[in-house]
């Protein structure tokens, strides 16, 4: 029913960094999802033995026992092309419902799915959640070209205008004192929101051709995305409003895509051009990447990370139908 993928690695397949020295490669394992052609992504864990993630294709929300190599599905309407999703506190998986205009709550235990529809018919798409420190969700509408916030005490939705026409926004995250930080897909800018006054904020990159699709925040505060277009990491510092920006290995061919932060300030990605895809680490403290791993099932696209610190595993799910977990970290006791 499933087939396990691991990774073999051996010095002498290492890539050559500039210098001659073998680059550090991770170990990846990956569990084949049974429900094939169905873009398993964005996983969220919740445990060691559950791994959530999003059938976007297939129309379901998964769930994964990777020390059982065990699947559960929870089917939802046909239609539904499900996003991403996180997982409260008390259990309840939160998804965004990506083409039928509402962020839904499901209960793992009765499998009931509560819909939290958009108040504006042209919020179409809500894409990518992320909780603040109070239980409310932020949440970007790409082609609506909103940020939206569902509040922890009411339920309801607010929605923002972004004020670039056609900015498509992309990857959230949440910053220093619940400050949303969101990637403008397409456009060459990054923005945040004050989540009193709920006023956007945009900064321009140091390219106009650039086009951020992920984002990420390091433990100083600083705001790391991925030039998908031109094959950049970038640097932000919202204190001092200074850009800076490293090619990716792989170049202008590297569409890096899905990223993620560890609990030491490396940043990691996914180069998506190559093919096989590549997991790319980069030492923020150095300014120098020192990791290069070619992803075993050739990945297809990988479109979001998820960094599980009590285990130091980096998980994503792949276009060729497999949840995957690098091991970038040692796991605590």
């Amino acid at each position: 029913m499933r087939r396990l993928l691991a990774l073999a690695l051996l010095a002498s397949l290492w890539p050559l960094g500039a210098v001659g020295a073998p680059v550090k490669q991770v170990a990846i394992q990956e569990w084949n999802v049974p429900w094939s052609k169905t873009r398993p992504r964005d996983p969220f864990v919740e445990a060691t033995d559950r791994i959530w993630f999003v059938g976007q294709g297939g129309d379901y929300i998964g769930r994964l026992d990777p020390n059982y190599g065990e699947f559960k599905r929870y089917d939802l309407a046909k239609g539904t092309s499900p996003h991403s999703l996180i997982v409260d506190d008390a259990g309840y998986v939160w998804f965004a419902a990506n083409r039928k205009g509402y962020i839904g709550k499901l209960d793992p235990e009765s499998g009931k799915v509560t819909k939290f529809p958009m108040p504006d018919k042209s919020a179409v798409d809500p894409h990518t959640l992320a909780f603040d420190s109070t239980g409310n969700i932020w949440f970007t509408v790409q082609g609506g070209n909103f940020i939206g916030r569902l509040s922890g005490d009411t339920n309801t939705v607010k929605l923002i205008p972004v004020p670039t026409p056609h900015a498509r926004p992309y990857g959230i995250v949440i910053g220093p004192q619940d400050r949303p930080w969101f990637a403008e897909f397409g456009t060459n800018k990054i923005a945040s929101i004050d989540p009193d006054t709920f006023k956007v904020h945009e900064y321009t990159l140091p390219r106009s051709d650039a086009r951020p699709r992920r984002i990420a925040i390091s433990s100083d505060g600083a705001i790391w995305y991925v030039d998908y277009a031109q094959g950049y990491l970038g640097r932000f510092d919202p204190t001092s409003g200074t850009f800076r920006e490293w090619a990716a290995p792989a170049g202008t061919q590297a569409k890096p895509y899905g990223m993620a932060i560890d609990d030491q300030d490396r940043v990691w990605f996914v180069e998506t051009g190559p093919q096989p895809n590549h997991l790319v680490g980069f030492d923020a403290a150095s300014g120098k990447f020192f990791s290069d791993t070619p992803i075993p099932s050739g990945g297809g696209a990988v479109r979001d990370m998820f960094f599980y610190q009590p285990t130091g595993a980096l998980w994503f799910g792949t276009d060729t139908d497999t949840i995957a977990r690098a091991q970038i970290g040692t796991p605590g006791p």
